[in-house]
């Protein structure tokens, strides 16, 4: 399996490098381009994919459990208190009126 063609020494080698060199050069603005683009597009693609994550169902949990829950007494007796309270009343009355001015 041996082939008299190819030959591999420091000379083809200088050559081979060199033909490389000269075609980065010419294409290395394009290169460089194209290097920027996919990176663009890669995390463009990497920021669509965990924007569009669904929930777990635990998170989902973890969410409903953790909002707060105010008794209708609590909320009854606060409205009772803010209408009883003339000062409150006056303070409401006179911001619904003009509340730019103070």
């Amino acid at each position: 399996m041996k082939n008299s063609d190819i030959k591999f020494n420091s000379q083809s080698l200088s050559v081979g490098l060199n033909r490389a060199a000269k075609v980065f050069k010419t294409y290395r603005a394009l290169m460089f381009f194209l290097a920027v683009a996919l990176l663009y597009g890669f995390i463009l693609w990497r920021i669509n994919v965990y924007s569009n994550v669904p929930a777990s169902q635990n998170n989902t949990d973890t969410t409903v459990a953790a909002q707060p829950h105010i008794d209708q007494a609590v909320v009854g007796k606060l409205q009772t208190l803010q209408d009883n309270s003339v000062s409150v009343q006056a303070l409401f009355n006179e911001a619904r009126q003009n509340p730019f001015q103070e």
